[in-house]
């Protein structure tokens, strides 16, 4: 989808849900924190969203659905989010309980699920159990074969959507050997299961996202006709991993969506609070602050970009950037919001004040994003067991090798490129070596002087140099991170890939690639969101990636911190998100007193 049109239906989303601080809204902020502190499912803003059609942007178009590009259906769910996570969650369940048909459904499968969907059902992806947990190999739901079909015996736990879902997908043993051929998918409807014969757990209480349905079911020899099976017995772990590449991919919208609005109230109030003579957006701490969290939120917005395009341009590599992305974006968006606090002083703590209350939610729903579809342990571990062939391509590839990988970088990273038709099936579940944000960061840099050159007046051209000096540093740093890999298989041999140390360089390569990607965006991106990345944006968003390797040595100067507020304010003042996408958000202040 053209860029133009992707920000004119955001827009009309945003139109259709009116201001978040109109009372009288059925999505404002002061609605949606009775839902929160009630823990009552959130219906009446899920049904708003499918009356708009939200669901169609998250559903093929060969079986009905509307959706041709994933940024699209990304970029909705994030404006779903700044208002509410947590109904952002309950419709992106369904989505990921889709994947596995859209993956590997027939043509008549696919097409009943999306009119199903269309129509209003909800779908819950059972993978996960109450001993568990992240080990799917260990599950124990099995599906015996019988004549016509399958019985399904176990017990599925903490899974969203479980009790309100019309169609669960379960992932149950198929086979008694061991192995990941021993796992298939299916389709359960409950609405065709004996009464009685799909059992509810209780739904769980949750710190964040308390108006979720987080609960399970119990099945004993419940049946399933052939037909419901998804793909081919056997196939049930491919499909869960590349379910699993997409969920955390697309679910850094929520994690977005949650930190724009903790700025945007920060911001309402360090703009309005006078403290010992002056506004406390003027005072130099909180100023550095606010331009710290600001370039954060970039940071994170430039990684999501690459990933999700990612997802169509280059499958390949999904194993890698959807795990950079479910790693690095939450953890670093937690301290973010935290670093937002800070700012809100003794203003955080107003539970039942109408702006506040809702700075509260956020970080509370925020957390939820670390663990859902796959934790911090299970992606580092994805990229540490890659880790020795990602920097060794990285490091060594010749010139061609790095061309080819930034032409793929500039479809990844340039939203005004068109995009090829999506095909999730085409995603690997290891990526070889290659992490294109990497390999080709040479060729971004060299761009990125060469557009220094371009850039108008001498501030943003300097900011563009300095910006290329700390990408030739972020670069650098593989050199260390080989070493110390090599340093680590020496010393602990086989089990090299699982040791803390090999986890804590995984942490560190996901910082050189989100800085690649801040790189990359600006490299590629040209004036196709606006007019260009700003340099100083920019600058700061790499000294931040910088500072999370090497803490004492980058200190932004406050001309950097002046001018990333100039930008900050003047998108405030206009009603933008907090993104590189120039889409405009319906967000007046809070009529209550700050």
């Amino acid at each position: 989808m053209a860029v133009e049109n992707l920000i004119d239906l955001a827009e009309r989303l945003e139109d259709h849900l009116g201001d978040p601080h109109d009372d009288s809204g059925s999505m404002s902020f002061q609605r949606l924190l009775r839902y929160d502190e009630q823990e009552e499912y959130p219906h009446e803003p899920t049904s708003l969203l499918q009356r708009w059609g939200i669901q169609e942007y998250c559903l093929p178009e060969h079986w009905g659905g509307k959706a041709g590009d994933v940024e699209v259906g990304f970029n909705l769910v994030r404006l779903v989010a700044r208002r509410d996570p947590t109904t952002a969650t309950a419709l992106m369940t369904t989505n990921v309980a889709f994947m596995p048909t859209w993956i590997a459904g027939t043509d008549a499968q696919g097409t009943a699920a999306v009119e199903a969907i269309r129509h209003g059902s909800r779908m819950a992806w059972g993978l996960s159990e109450r001993r568990h947990g992240s080990d799917v190999l260990a599950n124990e739901m099995r599906a015996e074969r019988v004549p016509g079909g399958y019985r399904l015996t176990g017990e599925k736990y903490l899974i969203g959507n479980a009790t309100v879902a019309d169609v669960v997908g379960v992932q149950a043993r198929t086979a008694e050997r061991n192995g990941p051929a021993a796992w298939s998918v299916f389709n359960l409807d409950k609405r065709q299961c004996p009464a009685g014969t799909v059992v509810p757990l209780p739904n769980q209480r949750l710190h964040g996202l308390r108006a979720l349905d987080m609960s399970g079911f119990r099945l004993n020899g419940v049946f399933v006709p052939e037909e419901n099976l998804v793909g081919a017995e056997g196939q049930g772990l491919e499909l869960a991993l590349k379910g699993a590449q997409v969920a955390r991919t697309v679910i850094a919208s929520i994690a977005l969506g949650a930190v724009d609005t903790a700025l945007r109230v920060t911001l309402d109030f360090a703009e309005s609070r006078e403290i010992f003579g002056r506004k406390v957006a003027d005072t130099p701490y909180s100023r550095r602050q606010l331009a710290e969290c600001f370039a954060d939120l970039l940071l994170a917005d430039a990684v999501s970009t690459g990933a999700v395009r990612g997802l169509q341009c280059n499958p390949e590599q999904a194993s890698v950037y959807s795990s950079v992305v479910k790693y690095f974006l939450p953890t670093l968006l937690e301290r973010t919001a935290g670093q937002l606090s800070v700012v809100l002083g003794a203003r955080f703590f107003l539970r039942d004040h109408p702006h506040f209350g809702i700075f509260q939610k956020m970080l509370r729903d925020l957390s939820a994003v670390s663990f859902v579809d796959g934790n911090t342990v299970v992606n580092l571990k994805n990229i540490a067991a890659q880790l020795a062939d990602l920097l060794a391509v990285a490091r060594t590839a010749e010139d061609p090798a790095r061309d080819e990988a930034a032409a793929r970088a500039a479809v990844m990273y340039g939203p005004g490129v068109e995009l090829p038709a999506w095909r999730p099936e085409r995603q690997l579940l290891v990526s070889r070596g290659k992490d294109d944000a990497l390999l080709a960061l040479p060729v971004a840099i060299a761009r990125l002087r060469a557009l220094a050159e371009e850039r108008p007046g001498p501030d943003q051209r300097e900011w563009y140099r300095r910006a290329a000096d700390v990408g030739d540093r972020l670069f650098g740093e593989l050199d260390r991170l080989a070493d110390e890999a090599a340093r680590i298989q020496r010393e602990a041999g086989r089990g090299h890939t699982g040791t803390a140390e090999q986890f804590r360089l995984a942490e560190q390569y996901c910082v050189l690639h989100a800085g690649a990607a801040a790189i990359h965006l600006a490299a590629w991106s040209g004036e196709t969101l606006g007019d260009g990345v700003d340099g100083a944006v920019l600058l700061l968003q790499l000294e931040r990636a910088q500072r999370l390797l090497r803490p004492v040595e980058t200190v932004t100067d406050t001309a950097v911190v002046d001018r990333v507020m100039d930008v900050l304010g003047g998108m405030h003042a206009e009603g933008r998100l907090f993104s590189h996408w120039p889409v405009r958000v319906r967000a007046s202040r809070s009529r209550a007193t700050l």
